[in-house]
């Protein structure tokens, strides 16, 4: 894509909004609108149409995990969302990621990463590596018999799709796919775009989260399908 990302910032504290707008606008990304509560944040991004939010989790009157779900509605031209937290890799993590955000950043990131972070999310990549992902989810799905939070059936797949999504849920990159299965990293470029689209995920960050809510992985595994 050859136009800047356009950006909205959402967080309640000031400071850190003006930062992140020195930092983006310093590097040629547009930020269209801030917003100071997950209320706002949905009011601009219906109004913006930006390519990437930046959504504080914890805000006042509606915070970002309600707000990212009221915002991702499925509708076309939908924004990616990159969550920000001070906290490291904790519940509020697979909530985010259930309710379909595309990443996470720390709050204290360094500008260059926060840069990277906007435009890998903007041209579809998930944020997180899915070997992260895969911890967090093996630690919190289906926690205390909660219901799928995101509910997909997995007839659709074909049985070598169904062996992908099961070893990219295990964290393994593509060229580890490709080796694995022995095919060519095209090829499983392929799959992998295919299993997204039949299952309507965003990324691969929610593929994770669906082969362990349907129970095609569970955790503690560690091999993949049987060939």
């Amino acid at each position: 894509m050859s136009e800047p990302p356009r950006v909205l910032i959402a967080d309640d504290q000031t400071l850190v909004r003006t930062g992140f707008r020195m930092i983006l606008a310093a590097d040629g990304v547009e930020v269209v609108a801030e917003a100071a509560d997950g209320g706002e944040a949905v009011a601009a991004v219906r109004r913006t149409r930006p390519d990437v939010v930046l959504m504080d989790i914890r805000m006042p009157e509606l915070d970002g995990l309600e707000a990212t779900r009221r915002i991702l509605t499925g509708a076309p031209g939908e924004p990616r969302v990159i969550m920000l937290t001070t906290f490291d890799l904790d519940r509020y993590v697979y909530a985010a990621l259930s309710a379909g955000a595309s990443g996470f950043l720390l709050k204290d990131v360094p500008p260059e990463h926060l840069v990277a972070a906007v435009r890998l999310v903007r041209s579809g990549d998930a944020l997180l590596a899915p070997s992260i992902t895969r911890r967090l989810v093996a630690r919190f799905a289906r926690r205390d018999g909660a219901p799928a939070a995101i509910h997909r059936d997995l007839a659709a797949l074909t049985p070598r799709e169904l062996q992908v999504l099961g070893l990219l849920a295990r964290g393994l990159s593509n060229a580890e796919l490709a080796g694995r299965l022995q095919l060519s990293e095209a090829t499983v470029k392929t799959h992998v775009a295919r299993v997204l689209a039949k299952l309507r995920l965003r990324d691969r960050a929610q593929a994770v989260i669906v082969a362990y809510e349907t129970g095609l992985v569970s955790a503690g595994e560690r091999d993949g399908p049987a060939e």
